[in-house]
């Protein structure tokens, strides 16, 4: 690693967010205030030759790291071809062949049909339109801490209103929010078991205080709250939401945006819930960086649209299916849903260590290669340590680590390195953010 600490930001970077300060307004938000001129794999160097290891990955799309060689390839041989035609004028194999692959790696013992988008957000709208045709029922009921983007029906299901939501109302109709479990800030001495429960029993109320079923065309979940502080449900939980579902004809839309492609020590998170979604929303790590995204779900739903009511004039492009084509065979051949769990269980053990050291650290919680820590200021009140998360972020990139927060308090860290990241590049990146936390840990103010 080529980091000098007392030039973090260097001058050019200072230079480049000083221009950017002028020339971009201030809603697109940077964690950090390097700018980049490369990466590989886990690494990514800026313009002033500073290098950072990655446990961002781009908010989780680079689980087979920056710049893999066989995407980059697949990528370049494209665009030597043709980079758009546009797939309602001129379609192409790529776009069939990857729509071919999801259909059969993704979990369901059912027919299924693929259609791509550019985004997350473009995946989730697709996916309720797709549904509201097949129903003919206007409701979608989505998740206390859930996120799905950031356009007006996206943000509609989105439950944090800082910084997504607020001042940009009204919102989209026939949107309801229902609680997920969040064990960790349950009412002392409940189980889990309980939390489900009483969660599973308000959904069953809901029906008749509030909207009939009859109305609801879709539920939408995340099997692992991203944004919403990496909180793993119970197979309980997602079993019976589906149960819900069957009983009532509602759809159950998957959102696997973060999740997806081998994040959680599975291809597919769902699979560690050993539930089959109706449709599953895709993105993010599917083409490793370049723009894409997907609605997998039952052939019977996804044909429910008529010609020309789904679609866009980038959606799909050669480009971007080549990336992710080559995307699912380097996650086949170089085993790295495998991977992922032998990561994650480092993760896992060095976080639950620095618990046992900091007091900072109320809760470690994931799945897969899908990790976080909950800061409090008190272990007792659980009161969130949102400024001392802001500051180690700012601390680990200050000192060649690229870490995030998250959660409806900004008080969770949050771990996404790249599952080809090495074994010495993992072992250096839990340093420098042991050091972070302990510097903050040990400057912070008593409560």
């Amino acid at each position: 690693m080529q980091c000098n600490k007392k030039a973090i930001p260097g001058p050019k970077s200072a230079e480049l967010h000083k221009k950017r300060l002028e020339e971009v307004p201030r809603g697109p938000y940077n964690i950090t205030e390097v700018y980049i001129e490369s990466a590989k794999g886990a690494v990514l160097q800026d313009v002033d030759g500073n290098e950072y290891i990655d446990f961002a990955g781009g908010i989780g799309m680079q689980n087979v790291g920056h710049n893999h060689p066989k995407v980059v390839k697949a990528v370049k041989d494209q665009v030597d071809k043709a980079i758009h035609t546009c797939f309602h004028v001129a379609p192409y194999e790529s776009y069939i062949e990857l729509a071919a692959r999801l259909n059969e790696l993704t979990p369901g013992e059912f027919k299924k049909k693929t259609m791509f988008a550019n985004s997350g957000a473009e995946a989730v709208e697709n996916a309720v339109k797709i549904i509201r045709k097949h129903t003919g029922r206007p409701g979608v009921i989505s998740f206390d801490r859930g996120y799905h983007g950031r356009t007006l029906l996206t943000m509609s299901l989105t439950s944090k209103v800082r910084p997504y939501k607020h001042g940009f109302g009204p919102f989209a109709s026939s949107v309801y929010r229902l609680p997920y479990p969040y064990y960790y800030r349950a009412e002392d001495g409940m189980s889990e078991a309980q939390v489900d429960d009483i969660i599973l029993q308000e959904f069953q109320r809901f029906f008749i205080g509030e909207v009939d079923a009859g109305e609801i065309g879709a539920v939408i979940l995340e099997p692992v709250q991203g944004e919403g502080g990496f909180i793993v449900p119970s197979k309980n939980f997602v079993q019976g939401v589906k149960s819900i579902c069957e009983d009532n004809g509602i759809l159950f839309i998957a959102d696997e945006i973060q999740t997806g492609f081998g994040r959680t020590g599975k291809l597919f998170a769902m699979e560690n819930f050993d539930v089959a979604p109706d449709l599953t929303t895709l993105s993010k790590s599917l083409a490793a960086g370049m723009p894409l995204s997907a609605i997998t779900g039952r052939a019977e739903v996804m044909d429910a649209s008529e010609a020309g009511q789904l679609g866009g004039t980038f959606s799909g492009s050669p480009v971007s299916c080549a990336a992710g084509l080559a995307v699912l065979d380097v996650l086949e051949e170089e085993k790295l849903v495998e991977r992922g769990r032998l990561i994650g269980k480092r993760i896992h053990d060095k976080m639950n260590e620095l618990k046992e050291k900091f007091d900072l650290i109320g809760d470690v919680r994931g799945i897969g290669a899908m990790w976080a820590v909950e800061l409090v200021k008190d272990r007792q009140t659980k009161e969130p340590a949102k400024e001392e998360a802001a500051q180690i972020v700012k601390t680990c990139w200050q000192n060649g680590l690229f870490a995030l927060s998250a959660g409806t308090y900004g008080n969770v860290l949050r771990f996404l390195p790249p599952l080809v990241i090495e074994n010495s590049e993992l072992e250096e990146g839990l340093t420098i953010l042991e050091k972070a936390i302990e510097q903050v840990a040990l400057n912070r103010v008593p409560v």
